[in-house]
């Protein structure tokens, strides 16, 4: 199984966003039984990026 475009192409905007906010990416996975991306940014910041393109924080951290 392989990423698809709208999921690849929201990959490439969620890590500039974190790259214009100083995140560290310290994990880029693609889960081959899930489809999905999972991306740990900095200590804290985990992104789940679904199939279809949406993506969402996985635990949203307190400010």
């Amino acid at each position: 199984m392989l990423p698809t475009t709208e999921q690849a192409l929201a990959c490439v905007r969620v890590c500039q966003m974190l790259s214009n906010l100083y995140k560290d990416i310290r994990l880029f996975r693609f889960d081959d039984k899930t489809g999905q991306v999972y991306i740990l940014a900095g200590d804290e910041l985990q992104v789940i990026v679904l199939n279809n393109g949406i993506w969402d924080f996985v635990n949203e951290p307190e400010l």
